[in-house]
């Protein structure tokens, strides 16, 4: 069983950044991506990115490209998500999530941070 918590959320104004934390109890064999996802109010949740511990590949959504970097430490067991020029269609819940990368690329991981909120003023 592999426990996620997230912190770093908070309030903030539209251009500004923030820096997410996710820090897993352990790494397992089936918890070897962590991903990060976001859910908007009346919004179904939505994939935002995913890195693997072990060879750091990535990937992104589209709508946060050039402007969210996936990041770990591997030491630490602790993945960062440092968001940069913020928007107000940032604003949401974000959860980390660790699993398969596949399973994480589907959105089905199966394990859960319970989530941050990061909320962008315009």
């Amino acid at each position: 069983q592999v426990q996620l918590v997230e912190s770093g959320g908070g309030l903030v104004q539209a251009g500004d950044s923030l820096r997410l934390s996710c820090k897993a109890s352990a790494r397992t064999d089936d918890s070897a991506a962590v991903g990060w996802f976001r859910q908007a109010p009346g919004k179904a949740r939505e994939f935002v990115t995913v890195i693997s511990w072990g060879g750091a590949a990535t990937k992104y959504a589209d709508s946060v490209k050039g402007r969210f970097t996936i990041s770990r430490d591997s030491a630490e067991n602790t993945v960062y998500l440092q968001m940069n020029n913020l928007k107000p269609e940032d604003t949401a819940v974000y959860y980390c999530a660790a699993g398969p990368w596949s399973l994480v690329l589907l959105s089905k991981p199966p394990y859960w941070g319970q989530g941050t909120q990061v909320t962008i003023s315009s």
